[in-house]
Parts: structure tokens; sequence; C-alpha cells
């Protein structure tokens, strides 16, 4: 697909600014009809039986979250309109949670629509891939940001989204050549997503096996334990012969941030997007913090550090959004004398531990502490076995970062173009190459 810029064109200005002048200007409910969802009773919903139901709460930037899944249990012909189909732009219509936010439906699983829940669906023929990616784009989730209303629930009405203004090519192959550069930008995406799962469930299926089960490899390649490999007695229980117990803060250092209001960023020069617990789950956003560039060195956060939450949500990442400054309650994790995979997979270990921790620990948020890092033990394999381990899971590890890296740029590269595709900005070449080979 061949990029030409708008300015080559011919434009209009109109109230969404200027664009081709072969495109025009309409409302969402032009090209679009917008569906809302049933008002299922509460006390009928079942964690277990029956279809999933997309609620509010379900919907995040751009993809499904199923944490909470809740079902109807009752099924009939007068709620069958409100069934989702594939491949539709759904936006929540109240809350903070998902309130501006689009999602295109990729699940195998039939859903129902929820009330206050919006579907977008394409009528007359246009592109639901175009018509999803306006949903998706910037404007539209400013547009509902300025005009949402309620005090208590922020909410849009089914007519203000209606009457969302979009610049529009009326050129159906246009429309559909501006969705399938988005639409594989976010494909791509989304297959890094479960490569990444996949690579994450098979080290930490490995890692238990080799550190709980103790069944590695012994020399003749045969499981460890099972095949009668010597065990004694440690601080952690049975534990194969040769190798030894050592502190969870023993193997790595946990570095805690810096209460970064103290570097703020000045006006016009460099600075460094501040990395908080926020930022450690969702990646550096337009509303993330700035602080100076002159911050001692070792609190700067790069590629592939390991990241650690230890107040309110706690948590353990590869952060692979690109160059940070740490915050306080987050703990950078390194080590001079093991591997990343080895610390990073005993802090998975620990994690549910330390949120059970944190649970009890009053005031405004929960949190552990230093000594319970000392508390928890590892076992630390012997010279010859880490150096057969680390064949296995250096691969693994850098093969994770590598993808989260590509999925970034990929993310950015995706939010830079979209909305100049969407304006017209940036145009579309139609031309075929064997038609002009042809003439």
């Amino acid at each position: 697909m061949v990029y030409k810029r708008g300015n080559k064109n011919k434009l209009n200005q109109t109230e969404v600014g200027l664009i081709p002048e072969e495109w025009k200007v309409k409302s969402l409910k032009d090209v679009a009809d917008v569906l809302t969802g049933f008002p299922f009773k509460g006390e009928d919903y079942s964690l277990n039986d029956g279809i999933l139901v997309v609620r509010g709460e379900n919907l995040s930037d751009r993809k499904f979250k199923w944490d909470i899944p809740k079902r109807w249990r009752f099924f009939n012909d007068s709620i069958k309109k409100y069934l989702l189909k594939d491949n539709l732009a759904v936006v929540s219509m109240d809350g903070n949670v998902g309130v501006n936010k689009a999602i295109t439906k990729e699940n195998d699983l039939p859903l129902l629509l929820a009330q206050r829940v919006a579907a977008i669906i394409a009528k007359n023929g246009e592109c639901q891939d175009f018509i999803n990616q306006v949903i998706m784009s910037p404007r539209f989730l400013k547009y509902c940001n300025q005009i949402k209303t309620g005090t208590t629930i922020s909410h849009i009405s089914k007519g203000q989204i209606e009457s969302f203004i979009i610049p529009y090519p009326n050129n159906i192959k246009e429309q559909k050549a501006i969705a399938k550069i988005l639409s594989d930008l976010d494909s791509k995406i989304e297959l890094n997503e479960k490569m990444n799962k996949t690579l994450e469930g098979i080290a930490q299926a490995i890692f238990k096996h080799w550190f709980i089960d103790f069944e590695f490899p012994n020399e003749e390649g045969k499981p460890y334990k099972s095949s009668g490999g010597e065990m004694v007695d440690s601080e952690l229980g049975m534990i194969p012969s040769n190798w030894t117990i050592k502190k969870l803060d023993d193997i790595a250092n946990f570095l805690n941030g810096l209460p970064l209001q103290k570097y703020p960023a000045i006006s016009g020069e460099r600075y460094f997007p501040v990395i908080k617990i926020k930022e450690m789950n969702s990646g550096i956003s337009t509303s993330s913090d700035k602080a100076s560039c002159d911050i001692p060195p070792e609190y700067i956060v790069a590629n592939g550090d390991i990241l650690f939450a230890w107040s309110g949500s706690l948590g353990v990442t590869i952060w692979c959004n690109g160059m940070g400054a740490l915050n306080q309650h987050l703990f950078k994790v390194s080590s001079t004398e093991y591997p990343k995979w080895f610390y990073y997979q005993w802090l998975l270990h620990y994690l549910p531990d330390f949120i059970e921790i944190a649970k009890y620990k009053a005031t405004t948020m929960g949190h552990i502490q230093r000594q319970h890092l000392s508390k928890s033990l590892v076992a630390v394999p012997d010279s010859n076995t880490f150096k057969m381990m680390n064949t296995i899971f250096n691969p693994i590890i850098n093969r994770i970062i590598n993808l989260r890296v590509e999925k970034d740029v990929l993310a950015k590269t995706r939010d830079i173009i979209l909305p100049k595709l969407m304006t017209g900005k940036i145009r579309v070449s139609l031309e075929d190459k064997n038609d002009k080979q042809n003439e």
C-alpha cells in the first residue's frame, strides 16, 4: 500500500478542519446504527452457566477484559437482538471504566449486550472496519470526554454518540484501504500479546517443574527427583543435595523509586516520563507526569528492566515502554550475579503471598516491607545445572522482551498515523499497480 500526503490534493475547510475535497462530513447516525443493550437484572446473573454479558467494566482500551465474567442464565427470542455480532465497536456509556473506550469484538463465545453499553453497526453497505476505527480514534475518545455529564457517575447518551461528526471518504475502497492498514497493525499487536502470554505460561510451567517439583533434567536427561536424585533437608524443605538456599533480596537488588515531584521537568527541556503503578500496568500516556533528566542514573528505567510494585496494587512486570523515571512505591529489581529470568520467576512465585500480606497492612494503601523479601527463600541450583537452565530460560525471556518492545513500537505507530489517515492528512493510493503497468 502506497501513501501520499494530503496536501498534494485539493482540500476543503469544514467544521472538523481541512479534509480532502472528495470527502464529506457526516454524523455517525448517517453511516451506522447505535444499538444499546438490555437491562439484565443482577439477581439473574450467574458466574458459571449461561451467555457472557458485556458490561461497562468489561471494556478496556481496544479489548475485552473478563476478570469477573457474568452470564445470563435465561435466553429467549426477546433478547436475540442483543446478541453481539463479530467485529463490532463497543462503547461503555456509564462510569469511569471504559466510559470512552471502544473495542473490536473478537471472541468465539456468544456475547450479550448489557444496558448502557452500545454497539456501533455500519449500515447501507458502509465499511464496518472503517467505522470501528472511527470509534477507536482519539477524536471520538476526546469527544466523549468533553460531552459526558453527571456528578456521581458520568455518562454519555445514545443521541450524543449518534451526533459525533466524522470526516468521511465516500469511496468504499478508500474506507477499506484505511481500515486495513490500521487493522493489520491491531492484528500484529494482538498476535504479539498472544505469543507473549504463551511464552510467559511456558516459562512459569518450566519454573514450577524445575524449582518447585525439582524435576529438572539430570545428567542423563531424566527428571531429577522422580529418577532418584539425592534430596536433603533445608529451610525451604527438601531440595537437591547440591543446591543452596538464599533470601530473595540476596539474589537481587531492590531499588526503591524517588519522590519525583522533587525533580520536576523544566519547560522546553528534555524529560523522562514518570513511571508510577498506573504506567507500570498500562504504559506511558499523555497524562503521565514528567520528571527532569537530571535524576541519578540508577533511577532511569529502560526496556527489559524488572519492576515490582510493592504498594497499592502489587504487581511484577518486565518494562518495555521506553525510557522513564522510577517513582516511589516501585522497586527496580536487578542483579549482577544472577540472570534476569531467575529473580523474575521467583518474584512471580511469591507475588500471591505478597498480595495477601498487603491486604492486612492498615492505612490507605496495602504494602509489603523489605523484611518480607528477606523472609522469602529461594532455591539456588549448582553452577552446572544453572548453565543448563540458562540455555532454556534466556531465549524465552529475551523473546518476551523483544515482542513487548515491538508491540509498543507498533502501538505508537498506529496512534500516530490513525488520526492522520482518518482525516485525510495521509492518503492511501488506490491505484492498481497491474493496471498501471498495462497502460
